[in-house]
């Protein structure tokens, strides 16, 4: 595992954040002792750390969990994507050279896609606050135990023993860890129940529920992505009170000319949509609302509005959007459901999508040859 501080652009990790620490690779012997070492180096510096891997040693885990424990630090999942690296492979031996270098170095941060599995989400539970993305992932597996017999003759009975013998030392140890750190130990039960060979991807409740983080609103920040159509994205999860399950949306950003832009909401298609409304305001401003009725495919539904760049300004100058759905309630009553959302990354996601938006039409250009055509 390499750890390395990184300087992003403005606000990258967050508010006010442009410099994080970035934890990628397999945790293997020795990791923890270079995790103490590097935490040394950083004096008072507090930093929110990234967390991007397969797992690794269990008891290694431990002790850096341990060690984030009694600092103030935020830990999240994400990987960097390094600048200095330039066209070599982000894992490749240049790259990985740099990386534990001790430099500081400059890089893109990204959750989406972003993994810590097995021995990793252990590590994540011992910092003081611990944060999803909702595009990241956590994963366990029951833990393997690896016996040294090298050289030593032994019975299969002997082995089968001392395998047991080691898993039941490594659930003790995992035990007290997590209620050491404040996380329910059904997370234990769950990752026991799982085979070393397989992965349990943590679902959005079971990381509330054990405690790993129990937001009931997790959001990005507005990305620019260039994936066939230039779009500027935001998702978030969110579980409203007395809700059993976290909800999916998804916010999308087109540019289809100067002054034209298309704005999108998905969500799952709720049991009843009749007479429904969706709305985008500043938090002093006006509502916008989106079109009725919305486009249905299978279970979601998807609501679009046009807008002009006013518009869209008049969102970006706030810190925060409030999004209301409104839905009938079982006595006819329309019940609203306002959440607020940040504004992070949206400034910079807009002026990346203003340089790929189509160009606007020359007027002057059009009545030319619109003369021309009428000579002819």
């Amino acid at each position: 595992m390499a750890f390395y501080v990184v300087k992003g652009a403005p606000d990258s990790c967050g508010r006010g954040c442009d410099r994080w620490i970035e934890a990628e690779g397999k945790i293997e012997s020795g990791t923890a002792a270079r995790f103490k070492a590097f935490l040394n180096g950083l004096h008072d510096r507090n930093l929110p750390i990234y967390f991007a891997s397969p797992g690794g040693n269990l008891d290694q885990a431990i002790a850096m969990g341990d060690m984030l424990h009694g600092r103030p630090t935020i830990a999240r999942v994400g990987r960097t994507l390094v600048r200095e690296c330039g066209f070599e492979a982000q894992d490749g031996d240049v790259c990985v050279k740099l990386k534990q270098s001790g430099r500081e170095l400059h890089g893109d941060l990204f959750t989406r896609g972003a993994v810590c599995a097995s021995a990793c989400p252990y590590v994540f539970a011992g910092a003081a606050v611990h944060e999803v993305a909702p595009d990241a992932v956590l994963g366990v597996h029951s833990a393997k135990v690896v016996l040294n017999l090298r050289g030593i003759q032994v019975s299969p009975a002997a082995v089968a023993a001392a395998d047991q013998r080691g898993h039941e030392r490594a659930d003790r140890m995992v035990a007290a860890y997590l209620a050491k750190m404040g996380i329910d130990t059904g997370l234990l039960s769950l990752a026991r129940s799982v085979k070393f060979e397989d992965i349990h991807i943590l679902t959005r409740e079971e990381i509330a529920r054990f405690g790993l983080d129990r937001r009931e609103l997790v959001e990005t920040p507005w990305r620019f992505e260039s994936n066939g159509l230039n779009v500027v994205k935001k998702i978030a999860i969110v579980r409203a009170p007395g809700e059993a399950t976290f909800r999916l949306l998804q916010w999308r950003v087109a540019c289809f000319g100067a002054n034209r832009f298309a704005l999108d909401f998905q969500r799952p298609a709720p049991a009843n949509a009749n007479f429904s409304s969706v709305s985008i305001a500043g938090t002093d401003a006006k509502p916008v609302y989106f079109v009725y009725p919305p486009v249905k495919v299978q279970s979601l539904e998807q609501w679009g509005l046009w807008t002009p760049r006013a518009t869209l300004q008049s969102l970006l100058d706030r810190p925060q959007i409030e999004f209301t759905e409104m839905s009938p309630a079982a006595d006819g009553h329309r019940v609203p459901q306002t959440i607020r959302l940040s504004n992070d990354g949206l400034s910079g996601a807009l002026e990346s999508l203003l340089v790929s938006c189509p160009p606007a039409k020359d007027p002057a250009a059009q009545t030319t040859r619109s003369g021309e055509t009428a000579a002819k």
